[in-house]
């Protein structure tokens, strides 16, 4: 096993788990709500966002989630509307970051600088963390975003027995079958945007 591969994977992963927390707390706060302010998920101290069971799948199976920053979308004017922004905003985050990486990505491989290892990293996780929690399966951010845009009466009866779906994800994840249906969205997304800084660069 090469170890240095963790020198730079290790640091990747970290901060695109941190800047997904930290946009779903962020843009919770701009809609009113403080309660991420107050439990500290506001901060850039990785400690306070990382899940160490989603932190182990993330790397053994490389799919994996963070711990869920706490929410309030009572305080949102539209509560249906702020509940899907906040639980977008992680996945833009992660989908900005890729963008980034990928450019310093095309650009420090052509200058052969060993740093590219990084940016790989860091443009791999952002694209997996953003698209794998586009599924529609608690606790992952798709699920909420799937609650809020049903009927309230089938969303609360959703809340009510989402916890039964967490071993249906569980399952997915260890046995490949969701990474095997993402991956392709996953490898799509990479390749394009690298294309894309590629054609900026070039």
């Amino acid at each position: 096993m090469d170890f240095s591969v963790y020198l730079w994977s290790i640091p990747a992963l970290i901060i695109a788990i941190v800047g997904h927390e930290i946009g779903h707390g962020y843009v919770s706060y701009l809609l009113g709500d403080d309660t991420a302010k107050r439990d500290g998920r506001l901060s850039l101290n990785p400690l306070g966002h990382i899940d160490p069971i989603g932190l182990l799948f993330m790397i053994v199976f490389r799919f994996g989630w963070a711990k869920a920053v706490p929410i309030n979308p009572s305080y949102y004017k539209h509560r249906k509307r702020g509940t899907i922004l906040v639980s977008l905003a992680g996945v833009a985050v992660n989908f900005i970051f890729a963008l980034i990486a990928a450019f310093f990505l095309v650009w420090t491989t052509q200058r052969g600088y060993v740093i590219s290892n990084f940016f790989y990293h860091f443009l791999w996780y952002n694209v997996m963390l953003g698209v794998f929690n586009l599924v529609p399966l608690p606790p992952l951010d798709g699920s909420k975003v799937l609650a809020s845009l049903l009927p309230s009466h089938i969303e609360f009866k959703f809340y009510k027995y989402e916890r039964y779906f967490y071993g249906i994800l569980f399952i997915g994840v260890i046995t490949g079958i969701i990474p095997r249906i993402i991956g392709p969205a996953i490898y799509g997304i990479i390749n394009a945007f690298v294309n894309l800084g590629a054609s900026i660069l070039l």
